[in-house]
């Protein structure tokens, strides 16, 4: 299969060239193949949610395990009725606050959904994308469009189109390329399903601003650490090893100064065993490190900086062929939540404390 790259010159006004692009692409979809397009988070790997054997080939294509859900995007609240079985009271309160944007919603689904599309489950993630490409190739599909995020099942997300060609190229049918997302992290997930929400996984929609808008909001376990085997996820990103560069990645957590001691220490000591040594800090600490390829975040005081180049550092340190990756930790609340959700995930939770 050849993978067709169309580049989306101006998403803030499509060009009459940029139409034609997402009409193709919408045509794809339509026709049962799959096209990777950039959302406000992260490039999503698209086909018809309402086409078991659609989704089938978005499985095939990542290599991800079949009982790990997808999440349907629409365009506009209209096209969620056919998708779901009833709307919660919560879960419409957390829809009109916070779509389209960089939300996902867990409902009971409709018959019209398929299985394939859900991962056996009875429920089904539904997220209206803010990102102009994303909204207008939905509602020129006129199907919702299942979209995991376009990478091979574990590997770090893609934020640009050139992670998705390193991952997709010959596996898909096309790429919208419309450059770097804006947030870098997928999207926050809640359960509406329940009384009290349930976060499944922390995003730029932050704990802070859903307990805001709905009052108690409970945190899933397997936030916390590692799902058992035997557990079928609730929601992408749940129970499998994600993010992963193919280096391995220690997380280090404890008081900021004594974490670069001990990055340093660390670092010293692969290196002088003959380990090449990656170093993920920030910009206030960049000049701390004097060993190994060390490759700053983003701003500690700018969370979104971090967010955002986090998944294009780990691809960095691929390119790099580094032999094992060496992290700071973030505060873990609001953006930070996200943030060592991905870090601690990309880790195998390998956290070092000090």
């Amino acid at each position: 299969m050849k993978t067709e790259v169309l580049k989306i010159e101006n998403p803030a006004q499509f060009t009459e060239l940029d139409m034609e692009h997402i009409r193709k692409a919408a045509s794809v979809i339509r026709s049962g193949g799959l096209v990777a397009f950039p959302t406000e988070t992260v490039y999503g790997l698209g086909a018809n949610a309402l086409d078991e054997h659609a989704a089938g080939k978005i499985y095939e294509a990542k290599g991800r395990p079949s009982d790990n859900p997808l999440i349907a995007h629409v365009s506009c609240l209209q096209e969620i009725e056919a998708l779901v079985r009833r709307i919660p009271e919560k879960g419409r309160i957390l829809a009109e606050a916070f779509w389209p944007g960089p939300m996902t919603l867990i409902f009971p689904k409709s018959e019209r959904v398929p299985y394939g599309t859900t991962g056996g489950l009875d429920t089904v993630a539904v997220r209206m994308p803010s990102e102009a490409t994303a909204a207008e190739l939905i509602r020129l599909s006129g199907v919702p469009i299942a979209a995991p995020s376009a990478n091979t099942s574990g590997r770090p997300s893609p934020t640009r189109a050139e992670h998705v060609f390193q991952d997709m190229n010959g596996k898909i049918d096309m790429i919208l390329d419309g450059g770097p997302v804006g947030i870098g992290v997928e999207s926050t997930i809640v359960d509406v399903t329940e009384e009290v929400p349930v976060l499944l996984r922390p995003g730029a929609i932050t704990m802070e601003m859903l307990t805001a808008v709905v009052g108690e909001v409970r945190v899933d376990p397997a936030i916390l650490g590692p799902m058992s085997p035997d557990i079928r996820p609730k929601a992408p990103g749940m129970k499998y090893r994600h993010y992963a560069p193919r280096a391995d990645l220690t997380l280090v957590e404890g008081e900021l100064s004594q974490v670069i001691l001990e990055i340093n220490r660390m670092a010293q000591e692969k290196t002088e065993a003959g380990y090449r040594v990656g170093i993920i800090c920030t910009d206030e600490t960049r000049g701390c490190y004097p060993l190994g390829e060390v490759r700053s975040i983003g701003e500690r005081a700018r969370e979104e900086t971090v967010a955002h180049n986090l998944y294009g550092v780990l691809r960095d340190f691929d390119d790099l062929g580094v032999d094992c990756i060496f992290s700071e930790s973030f505060s873990e609340h609001h953006l930070g939540q996200a943030i060592m959700n991905r870090l601690s995930k990309a880790a195998g939770y390998h956290i070092q404390r000090v």
